[in-house]
């Protein structure tokens, strides 16, 4: 008998996903990744969100890394954590290093045509004044998810920074 066939995924990330803590929490390991460009897009703020989120523009680009290597149920999780606000969409990015063009998923804003988007996100501002909360949330989700009614990302995200300015 043969081994399973395991598929495995090229993920472009941009935000959150950035820092190797909230990856290692969704996927219990931190895959080879590599430094890449996102043509023809740009990363926007999102108001009343600490995260990001990705839409077609033109003579833009959003620089991330690919994260290799992504098995099927760890494109699940993702799947999940990313929720209805982004869907899951094939791009092309350029590796930084070789210049090498490379098939990826990526996550893209689900409205394009959304009101609170707005400016540039700031991933070194993120991870000095988001990052441990969110890491956090993020510990949250993932405890949901063992539970039968799993609550999706964004009602644990919203629930969670609630409570955590309820507490300030």
């Amino acid at each position: 008998m043969g081994e399973a066939v395991v598929a495995a995924h090229n993920v472009f990330v941009y935000g959150s996903l950035l820092a190797d803590d909230v990856v290692r929490v969704l996927l219990n390991r931190v895959p080879a990744s590599s430094a890449a460009l996102l043509n023809g897009f740009h990363r926007f703020s999102i108001k009343g969100r600490v995260y990001p989120a990705i839409l077609p523009v033109r003579n833009r680009h959003v620089s991330g890394r690919v994260l290799m290597g992504i098995t099927d149920p760890e494109l699940h999780i993702l799947d999940e954590f990313e929720d209805v606000e982004y869907q899951r969409t094939r791009v092309e990015v350029s590796l930084l290093e070789s210049s090498d063009k490379l098939q990826a998923h990526a996550y893209v804003w689900s409205n394009a045509s959304d009101p609170n988007l707005y400016g540039d996100w700031d991933f070194e501002e993120w991870k000095q004044v988001h990052k441990e909360s969110f890491i956090k949330m993020t510990m949250g989700f993932m405890e949901e998810q063992e539970l039968p009614e799993s609550k999706p990302r964004v009602a644990t995200y919203e629930s969670f920074y609630q409570q955590d300015a309820a507490e300030k």
